[in-house]
């Protein structure tokens, strides 16, 4: 038997070669890493990269941070998991009430694909009603996936919502009225959003007694520390955060009004490690440090810094470079073409760089302004070779 023996050579899709490299046999990607430390990985070649992707945006503090790895260490000591609820469990549920008023009860989970399942089933519970409307990425469960195994039934409770569409928006709810159970959305989808159509997205589930659910898995202890909401002044029945809340340790949580999270007890929604000490003392960390170190601020900053550098590297390369997107906190080069895209993926990688194609890079608190012109020289250097 040859080949990996992970079905789909990694267990995270969007690090297989393919994905982040666009590999076809005739260029060898970088090994499989085997540490991290700050905004640097090392894969099992011994080579040495500077990194962009962060984990796809699940460390913002910068890999190995020492205050959340004390943190891990001592939950570690303390037996990790055991039979009952931990006080650390609602120690940092209070937390994120205190910081986050908008939410007023939560459930921990492990995953944000988890969290969103989570709060459009709490959606339904609350409206009696199936039909979800989606922008943006929520993971890859049945409820809002299209891909082979997922029944037809299914695929017809959930459909597409037009991002910062207004007049779309507005006749897409009302289309289906009184059957939509909620709308879920990233906050942020390649660019920000317009205050018109965020109206709009919550005057009309009201209209129709929909629920408005805010996706912040990318977002939260990044754009901001409440994510979206906070940023733009949103009014969200439930939000999802993950990713950046723990700094890479597998932790997400559904949370929003009490009378919604109530819901709890007539559906069922549980994890044998939701409430494990490892992550849950990491999260805790992790916002001690987002709010002393005001990382927010700082990667809006440094973030700055590197879409500045995009757009400049557009202006020059325009024949290979058709736009930027996103925000400072994570952002991206928009390419002519995929094989462009391939290109300079795998060149930045040979020198040393790695560097999403697609949606998005992330700055992180390790990241310095030298490192960002580090990368934007690799990649000058790159797309300068390709135009030549």
């Amino acid at each position: 038997m040859s080949g990996s023996p992970v079905a789909g050579f990694t267990s995270t899709r969007s690090k297989r070669p393919e994905a982040l490299f666009g590999t076809d046999g005739s260029w060898l990607p970088p090994g499989r890493m085997v540490r991290a430390e700050g905004s640097r990985v090392w894969d099992a070649n011994g080579r040495e990269y500077l990194d962009l992707v962060m984990a796809l945006g699940a460390v913002a503090l910068g890999y190995g941070h020492p205050s959340v790895a004390r943190a891990a260490i001592a939950a570690i000591e303390a037996g990790v998991v055991g039979p009952l609820a931990p006080v650390l469990e609602e120690e940092l549920a209070a937390d994120f009430r205190r910081l986050m008023p908008w939410i007023e009860q939560l459930r921990f989970l492990k995953s944000g694909a988890e969290a969103c399942a989570a709060a459009v089933r709490l959606a339904r519970v609350a409206t009696g009603r199936d039909l979800v409307l989606g922008c943006g990425y929520h993971g890859w469960l049945d409820w809002c996936e299209g891909s082979a195994g997922v029944p037809t039934s299914t695929r017809a409770l959930f459909a597409e919502l037009p991002f910062n569409d207004v007049d779309g928006t507005r006749r897409t709810i009302a289309a289906v009225g009184d059957r939509l159970a909620c709308v879920i959305t990233e906050p942020i989808v390649v660019h920000e959003p317009d205050p018109e159509w965020l109206g709009v997205l919550r005057r009309e589930t009201e209209r129709v007694g929909a629920l408005l659910i805010v996706d912040e898995i990318k977002t939260a202890c990044r754009l901001e520390l409440g994510g979206g909401t906070q940023r733009y002044g949103l009014r969200p029945d439930l939000v999802v955060l993950g990713k950046a809340i723990a700094n890479g340790f597998p932790l997400a949580l559904v949370g929003g009004r009490q009378d919604v999270m109530a819901g709890v007890s007539r559906t069922w929604i549980s994890s044998t490690l939701a409430t494990e000490l490892v992550s849950l003392a990491a999260a805790r960390a992790t916002l001690d440090v987002v709010q002393r170190e005001q990382v927010p601020t700082r990667l809006r900053a440094t973030g700055t810094r590197l879409l500045q550098g995009f757009k400049a590297l557009e202006t020059r390369y325009p024949s290979l470079l058709i736009g930027v997107g996103g925000v400072p906190q994570m952002c991206f080069l928009q390419f002519a073409g995929d094989a462009i895209s391939r290109a300079v993926a795998r060149g930045a990688a040979d020198r040393g760089l790695l560097f999403k194609r697609s949606a998005y890079n992330f700055v992180s608190l390790a990241h310095t302004e030298a490192s960002i012109d580090q990368a934007l020289g690799v990649l000058e250097e790159v797309v300068a070779g390709l135009k030549s």
